[in-house]
């Protein structure tokens, strides 16, 4: 069987273009995406869209029969949520309806939190009454989470950013907690961080995780290349839910990845790709294994 992380090395340049930037330059990206199945086969998307004038301006939801061509069905606004930005959600299927976990920028601060709303549908979340999720702190802000479900256990990895050095804030470090219900959470401990003198060295957000544990994960050097994260690969440790980064450098170009089981074998990865002018694009590709 041939693993999706190593086939994704060599094909994030065949991507295909699920969503394209909202604009040329700087700044204008779609991605940050999360997927799932639902019901009959179809597949739904939530990704965020940003301009340089709306930073972290809406997440949009798309339903899809392919995975590739994506219809969109709802759109919700950060100032739904007052927030300054919006950054990636993670979209999980219920028993009944869906979840959203949104990434909520607190207006003059560098402080993020995680808040949840339900929908039967996924064309209704835009009505829903957010919950908190997680707080986060004085010292952490907590965001771009993903979250696992099965039966009634819950898993997610939430990536935290500290804020007790001003103009530091961008470092990060990936944490993981366990839930009952998916709203009150037990936090276990940082599980990644980022690797003194290597590529990564400035911090670790992981993106995807499989059934395996094998875990995808954003990093970068220095603070220079925020917004400019590259994906790596990371392995479970034998004894807890900590990750080791494996390889002395990342193996695509991208951000955001988020692997997508298919039903019939295989997996869909979603990435945000970046153009040569800066924009990004939301990328989709189908892996086997």
């Amino acid at each position: 069987m041939q693993d999706p992380y190593a086939f994704l090395a060599s094909a994030t340049a065949q991507a295909t273009v699920a969503v394209p930037a909202p604009g040329s330059g700087p700044g204008f990206w779609a991605g940050a995406s999360s997927a799932a199945f639902g019901p009959k086969g179809l597949i739904a998307i939530a990704y965020r869209l940003r301009t340089p004038d709306r930073r972290g301006s809406s997440i949009v939801v798309a339903i899809s029969e392919d995975g590739r061509h994506l219809e969109t069905v709802d759109v919700i606004e950060k100032e739904s949520f007052s927030a300054e930005s919006l950054e990636r959600p993670a979209l999980v299927r219920l028993d009944r309806g869906w979840r959203l976990y949104m990434s909520c920028a607190t207006p003059g601060s560098k402080h993020w939190r995680v808040d949840a709303i339900d929908a039967a549908r996924p064309e209704e979340f835009h009505n829903s009454t957010p919950r908190g999720a997680f707080a986060g702190s004085d010292l952490v802000g907590v965001k771009d989470p993903v979250v696992r479900r099965q039966g009634d256990r819950w898993q997610a990895w939430l990536c935290c950013h500290p804020l007790d050095q001003p103009g530091e804030e961008d470092r990060m470090s990936t944490s993981y907690a366990i839930s009952d219900d998916g709203l009150e959470w037990r936090w276990l401990g940082d599980v990644l961080s980022g690797r003194p003198g290597y590529w990564d060295a400035r911090g670790a957000r992981v993106t995807s995780v499989l059934p395996d544990g094998r875990a995808s994960y954003d990093g970068r050097a220095n603070r220079e290349e925020n917004f400019s994260e590259r994906t790596g690969l990371a392995l479970p440790q034998s004894a807890g839910a900590s990750l080791q980064a494996t390889g002395d450098g990342p193996v695509a170009n991208v951000r955001y990845l988020d692997m997508v089981p298919v039903p019939t074998g295989g997996h869909l990865a979603y990435f945000e790709r970046p153009r040569a002018d800066g924009s990004h694009d939301l990328c989709v590709v189908e892996c086997p294994g």
